[in-house]
């Protein structure tokens, strides 16, 4: 992960840098200097986690006396350790909640910025044995909806496969379960139940392989990193059949499952030099780590953004 992320830093910087590599360029970027210290606690989605880790990297070689850990506990499980003051960042695949999250944070005095750090598209994937191009979001919703008694995809549309299907997706403790539930079924958390949850992507990209009518849906990157073993579905919003990918997403031509991702940080965290070091160097230093890290990296207007947010 290391040598792909100071690869790309090195893409990144050759227009304004005269060379790349050497121990003293390495410190450069918003990284501290190598004399910082302390514990840094980050939790959350597990949409976020690669590009989280991917940054902890490279930030802990520039500064090995910072120790940071970067948990998945999905961004609802992510925002309740957040918000009782557990962690210092927490990792979200969707904005905090107004009327659940907020208050409990408030009650604990607990203040925080929102940071975008990325872009995602949720991918619908299948086993490559069950072939299926495209879904309309009126399909997904009569095979995902709250209730649905649909098995195999034939009973949607006699001309789709008429294998038994496996159901595999996020757990309700996911920010990605929330948007796709909102998105594709009209209500947040309106999904049917009988299907395997997990709220690590890897679990679910291993069930989708490993049965032959698997059918599941989580975040891009794990499709990107996987993708000899998956087949990727499109999506048909009313405009036509699109699939995922870098631009489709950063430009939100894949409708409607294209979403940003934050990391939040405390504000109480951000007191401490080597929290606001490292935000810092995560919006700094946004397209290498997204690259690394196979996520969509922000567009500039996103960028600036993020800076504005940090108070950079």
């Amino acid at each position: 992960m290391r040598n792909l992320l100071a690869f790309a830093a090195c893409g990144a910087l050759a227009l304004g840098a005269a060379a790349c590599g050497s121990d003293e360029d390495s410190d450069s970027g918003g990284g501290g200097g190598g004399d910082l210290s302390g514990k840094i606690r980050i939790d959350g989605s597990s949409t976020v986690a690669p590009f989280a880790q991917a940054a902890a990297e490279e930030f802990q070689a520039q500064n090995p006396s910072v120790k940071i850990t970067v948990g998945t506990s999905g961004t609802g499980g992510g925002f309740e350790k957040f918000c009782a003051g557990e962690t210092d960042i927490s990792d979200a695949s969707r904005p905090i909640k107004d009327d659940e999250e907020v208050p409990i944070c408030e009650k604990n005095k607990v203040t925080y910025k929102e940071v975008q750090v990325a872009d995602d598209g949720i991918a619908v994937v299948t086993n490559p044995e069950l072939k299926v191009d495209c879904l309309t979001v009126e399909q997904l919703k009569e095979l995902w909806n709250e209730g649905s008694k649909v098995t195999k995809l034939s009973q949607i549309d006699p001309k789709l496969p008429d294998t038994e299907l496996s159901l595999f997706g996020p757990g309700t403790d996911s920010g990605t379960f929330d948007f796709f539930t909102d998105e594709i079924n009209g209500e947040e958390g309106v999904s049917r139940k009988d299907y395997q949850p997990s709220e690590d992507d890897n679990v679910l990209v291993q069930g989708v392989e490993g049965e032959s009518g698997g059918l599941g849906y989580f975040g891009f990157s794990y499709y990107e990193q996987n993708q000899d073993k998956l087949n990727l579905v499109g999506v048909d919003a009313g405009s036509g059949c699109v699939k995922p990918a870098a631009k489709a997403i950063q430009s939100g031509e894949y409708k409607p499952l294209s979403r940003p991702l934050f990391m939040y940080p405390s504000e109480k965290a951000l007191k401490r030099p080597e929290v606001k070091a490292f935000m810092d160097y995560v919006v700094e230093n946004y397209q290498p780590i997204a690259e690394a890290s196979q996520i969509v990296p922000m567009n500039q207007s996103q960028a600036d953004g993020a800076k504005t947010a940090l108070g950079g």
